[in-house]
């Protein structure tokens, strides 16, 4: 079991999750009804919540294999685009997002239901390395 599995199931409180995402070569992607996008190579951020199944979700979203649902569904099935850490939070999913440095690649990605004014909640961090979570991210584990 990998250490964000292992709070996850620990600490019932933790409900939002942060996918550390890198891309190797720059695509250019279809994400659902949002359109075709260009996705430059270099670290991204997915920030998403679970009230409950916390675990399954993440887990999903890990899989390679998977019906494309959600809008982070379809820059993972994507060749180049890898999880490489996971972070978890008690912090409220915009809260936590809003908080992020970086840009904005597609206006309005999982962010569809957000009532918190988010723009997107995928940011992109250029080519520099994953920063470390902040002091609020309570479990991070490489993938």
């Amino acid at each position: 079991m990998s250490d964000w599995q292992a709070a996850a199931v620990a600490d019932p409180s933790l409900c939002s999750y942060q996918l550390h995402i890198e891309i190797t070569r720059a695509r250019w992607l279809s994400i659902g009804r949002l359109g075709r996008f260009r996705f430059p190579a270099g670290h991204y951020v997915y920030t998403g919540s679970a009230r409950r199944n916390l675990v399954a979700r993440v887990r999903r979203h890990l899989a390679r294999e998977k019906t494309l649902r959600w809008h982070i569904d379809y820059l993972l099935a994507a060749r180049h685009a890898h999880v490489r850490d996971v972070s978890l939070s008690r912090e409220a999913e915009c809260r936590l997002n809003q908080r992020l440095p970086g840009e904005i690649p597609v206006p309005g990605f999982g962010a569809s239901d957000c009532r918190a004014g988010c723009r997107s909640h995928l940011r992109y961090l250029g080519a520099a390395p994953v920063p470390e979570p902040d002091r609020h991210s309570l479990a991070r584990s490489r993938v």
